[in-house]
């Protein structure tokens, strides 16, 4: 039977539901910028806008004349790398910390104005520097840092996730209070035709106090649930990053370019690190590797003298110790990985797992290389079996399955292969 009871509980879930629906709404417009789009559209606009008037200075994730671009939003906001790129020279004027810092870091070379770029094409533009090319999109992302160093994120729980829920949760929360709404609706006209007294009519028609919704013990459960939910988020990906060390990109003891000799002198990759076709590891090249060319190559074409990077080859060889090359790919130890098997037998290239080598002036690892990683590759590599009699037999038991012949279905999923 309707009474003034239920119309109290009704109330109070309502106006409880209603601040908890105002608390999602903004957290899901805090966790998703809506002013970095990453849809096709923009990312290929905003590619094209990249090529004509940054490509010259810029990578995406790895520094050249200036800094890597990529989570340049996250690091400045959106607004001020808009003012930034539209007029380097005035943000910096102004007196911008970050920006100022960037110039001195970057020897003070100045960045041209692009005062011609509309709203709309900046906007496209940061859309392609955040979500454009990205090689690996089921691998966590690495960012950059405001020297253009890689930054290991870690995997974690990708940020979507959580607005899909916190999308729902909204959804459903209104779904919700639309029905709460029509029955306080339908109560309140019921009461009020019925002969009630003075104290019964002022409750009916009472404004909502926002004092009891708060100390109601419904808004303090969610409360609780939303902060738990929370931490166990933030703790779950803690869980997911521990030993992941993808964007690690230390200072080497020399400062080697990949991408002046992988890249630009095209030295094949063998060539230095020699185990790769023959062993379990590639190695890391000794300092007579280097001498082969550096006994005559002592400096950038057109400079005179020893470069300081070349001198310390030279300081090397005559003091007969060795480079200590920082590490960067490091498998632990209950892990079984052979470089040969994979090169050779495989016929893997090296940047599946170690990225855009040839365009690295800083090696950082770019894959994640978790088990997880692996098994996937393994899951979707096809075998070549052609002029392979080592494969006949197994190609004509397979020739029942619709896929294709891949590495799992030759014992690569089994635990053994990787952990003896």
């Amino acid at each position: 039977m309707l009474s003034k009871r239920s119309l109290v509980g009704v109330r109070s879930n309502f106006h409880t539901l209603a601040v908890l629906f105002f608390m999602l709404i903004g957290m899901q417009a805090f966790a998703a910028d809506p002013a970095v789009e990453s849809g096709d559209e923009a990312v290929a606009a905003g590619k094209a806008l990249f090529n004509t008037n940054c490509k010259t200075c810029h990578k995406l994730d790895q520094k050249l004349v200036g800094p890597a671009l990529r989570g340049s939003t996250d690091r400045s906001g959106i607004e001020s790398v808009k003012s930034f790129i539209k007029n380097s020279a005035v943000v910096i004027a102004s007196g911008n910390a970050y920006y100022n810092k960037l110039f001195k870091e970057f020897n003070g070379t100045p960045m041209p104005a692009h005062e011609f770029l509309s709203d709309d094409d900046l906007n496209n533009l940061l859309s392609y520097i955040e979500f454009g090319d990205v090689v690996d999109p089921s691998a966590a992302v690495a960012t950059v840092g405001a020297d253009g160093a890689a930054v290991a994120t870690g995997g974690g729980i990708p940020n979507e996730y959580l607005t899909v829920i916190l999308g729902v949760l909204v959804v459903v929360l209104l779904l919700i209070l639309v029905v709460l709404g029509l029955i306080i609706s339908v109560l309140t006209k019921y009461l009020t035709k019925q002969d009630l007294d003075a104290d019964d009519d002022e409750f009916v028609n009472q404004k909502t106090d926002l004092k009891k919704v708060f100390k109601s013990d419904m808004f303090v459960v969610i409360v609780t649930a939303l902060v738990i939910a929370l931490v166990a988020k933030t703790a779950l990906d803690g869980l997911y990053s521990v030993g992941l060390q993808q964007g690690y990109a230390p200072e080497q003891p020399i400062a080697y370019s990949h991408a002046l000799h992988a890249g630009t002198l095209q030295i094949e990759c063998q060539y230095c690190h020699t185990g790769v076709e023959i062993g379990k590891s590639a190695n890391i090249p000794s300092a007579n590797i280097c001498m082969n060319c550096h006994t005559h190559v002592q400096n950038i074409q057109g400079k005179e003298g020893v470069s300081p990077e070349i001198q310390k080859i030279y300081d090397a060889v005559d003091n007969n110790q060795p480079i200590e090359w920082v590490r960067v790919h490091n498998l632990p130890d209950l892990a079984y990985f052979n470089h040969s098997q994979h090169v050779v037998v495989g016929e893997v290239e090296c940047q599946t797992c170690h990225g855009p080598i040839q365009e690295m002036e800083v090696v950082g690892q770019h894959s994640a290389l978790t088990m997880g990683w692996c098994i996937d590759c393994h899951r979707q590599t096809e075998i070549t079996t052609e002029g392979n009699a080592y494969y006949d037999k197994l190609v004509q038991v397979h020739s029942a399955s619709k896929d294709a012949l891949k590495v799992k279905d030759i014992g690569g999923l089994e635990c053994a292969k990787c952990h003896y």
